[in-house]
């Protein structure tokens, strides 16, 4: 078999595109512990829980909104436990489901930690780019997006189009 190897552009667009997947996840979670006391995913959960119907969701909506297995997303759902920033409870639906919800002490360290995170996002890829790039970035995810998350799950975007 042939492979069709990437041509200088396509390798340059690549290897900037690496280097951006590597290096902001450690940026991000950098900024959330330091003004936090949470990891990068640990924010990611809380903030999906902040945003469902009475900040609830069954574990495995969360673990597919958030790209977890269930092992680490229950792992790490129990530690936000012990803090006090999440309750587990039998899905009154479904006994057998699990659901997970964000209690007010959750809420209010949400509501601390999003102006740093939303200022760390900015001043990293925001800010960097113009209104045209910003239109473009979203349309060359979305395109990336249709191959690795065809239902739309993790943005929640219309995949009906």
């Amino acid at each position: 078999m042939d492979t069709p190897w990437l041509d200088d552009r396509q390798m340059a667009a690549w290897v900037r595109l690496a280097a951006v997947l590597e290096l902001l996840p450690g940026v991000l979670d950098a900024q959330l512990r330091r003004d936090s006391g949470l990891t990068h995913y640990e924010y990611y959960v809380l903030a999906m829980l902040s945003e469902a119907p009475k900040r609830t969701l069954r574990m495995t909506t969360l673990a597919a909104r958030t790209n977890a297995t269930l092992p680490r997303l229950s792992h790490v759902v129990r530690r936000l436990e012990e803090r006090g920033l999440v309750a587990r409870f039998p899905c009154p639906q479904d006994k057998r489901a699990t659901n997970a919800q964000l209690t007010e002490e959750g809420w209010a360290v949400v509501e601390a930690a999003a102006p740093g995170h939303v200022a760390a996002v900015r001043d990293n890829v925001i800010d960097a780019l113009s209104p045209q790039q910003i239109a473009q970035l979203t349309d060359i995810c979305d395109s990336v997006l249709e191959r690795l998350d065809p239902e739309g799950v993790m943005t929640g975007r219309d995949t009906s189009r």
